[in-house]
Order: structure tokens, then sequence, then C-alpha cells
């Protein structure tokens, strides 16, 4: 008789989270953070980053504006908090907002001329 193995799936390198990552994002499957999200998503419909741009798309994701609050349990939940959509035309959560994150600076002009990350909250002194 031959034994049966059972094959866990392989993790990719995108998959691997660091032990501070693992932490905070447990945070995201509580009940107190659909209801943060659901509070957010009712008061600010539309995507940030769409208006924007003179877009209007339907903002599916609360993210949370200074990435520094995620870290910390005591305030993941208070925010300040925006909504972005998850388009696959835009990706301005899953793509947008995380080169934001990696790069430091937000990329782009506002509709007055001035460079987007001039007038960002995350650029303010």
């Amino acid at each position: 008789m031959t034994k049966l193995t059972i094959l866990k799936p392989r993790q990719s390198k995108w998959d691997a989270r660091s032990p501070e990552a693992e932490q905070y994002r447990k945070l995201y499957k509580t009940a107190r953070w659909r209801r943060v999200r659901a509070l957010q998503l009712s008061e600010q419909p539309l995507c940030e980053n769409c208006q924007r741009h003179g877009r209007v798309t339907a903002a599916t994701v609360c993210d949370h504006v200074d990435p520094k609050t995620k870290l910390n349990p005591a305030t993941f939940f208070t925010g300040p908090f925006q909504s972005l959509c998850d388009d696959p035309r835009w990706r301005c959560h899953s793509s947008v907002k995380q080169s934001i994150e990696k790069s430091g600076f937000v990329k782009g002009v506002a509709a007055d001329g001035r460079p987007l990350d001039a007038s960002h909250p995350w650029n303010r002194a």
C-alpha cells in the first residue's frame, strides 16, 4: 500500500509577511475593524484618489492614511482613514497607495499644477 502524502501550498516571496505585518494583519479580521470599515465607506463612498483625478469610482477599501497608525494596536482603529478603490483599471489601493508607501512620496500633479506630494498629509511638517 502506498503512503498518502499531503502537500502544503508553497509560500511565494510575495506571501511572506514580516512578524510585524502578521501582528497587525490579524486586526483586519476583527468585528471592530469591520465596523470601522463600514462606517468609513458609508461616510465616504467614493475613492479619494480617483476623485483627485476627476474619476468617479466606488471605494471598496478603508485605508490608513498614515501607514504608521496600522502598526500600533492603540491607533489601528482610530485612523485617520481614507476610502480607496481596488478597481482593476486604477488599483488605487493595491498599486498606487503601496508604491507611495514604498517610495515615500506621491507621484503626479494636482489640478492646480502643484505636485501631489507637496500637499499630501504624509508630507506636511
